[in-house]
């Protein structure tokens, strides 16, 4: 990778050779192998069986998770927030692995659309729970730094699965709850 690294900067026309470039390719490619790590990970690896019986039937909900991602048609980052809720059929997953989960994805190229949909699938999967609802709230790189140059959009996306769809309550308790703290 570094080799490209060193290609890329040669392209654009750039001295590689001077001082502040010498080591940029080595440091952009371990840069890009934190960014893309998510590709080494499974979620076996990462919920770690951090799976622990609970009588409880109530929604769970973990707001404001960061995240940090790559988008997969510009390799350009975007930067948000997935909040994370579901409902609880006799077991619930560690906290701490909720946000891995989401992490595990958005390391990795991606569309936001799809981010969305992995981490409700997963989470459903994991847990088989009565339903989960995920929403990610980002602002993209590539629509901010290039392109219509925009500062202030914003992307939401959700993906809704079992009560969360079916339920209309369960849907306005867990929109509601996301009113409560931004």
């Amino acid at each position: 990778m570094e080799e490209h690294w060193a290609a890329i900067i040669d392209a654009i026309g750039e001295d590689r050779h001077r001082p502040g470039l010498l080591e940029t390719p080595k440091r952009a490619a371990t840069a890009f192998e934190f960014l893309t790590r998510g590709y080494h990970q499974s979620v076996g690896e990462v919920v770690n069986n951090a799976l622990f019986p609970s009588d409880s039937n109530e929604m769970v909900l973990v707001q404001n998770i960061e995240l940090y991602s790559m988008c997969e048609h510009h390799l350009l980052p975007f930067i948000g927030k997935c909040h994370v809720a579901y409902i609880p059929t006799g077991k619930v997953l560690g906290l701490s692995k909720v946000a891995r989960i989401v992490d595990m994805y958005a390391r990795r190229l991606q569309i936001q659309e799809s981010l969305t949909t992995q981490v409700a699938e997963t989470i459903n999967t994991v847990t088989e729970a009565a339903g989960v609802g995920v929403i990610i709230e980002a602002q993209h790189m590539c629509m901010m730094m290039r392109g219509v140059e925009k500062q202030n959009s914003m992307m939401k996306t959700s993906a809704m699965l079992g009560a969360f769809r079916s339920d209309q309550k369960t849907r306005d308790e867990f929109l509601s709850l996301l009113q409560l703290r931004q």
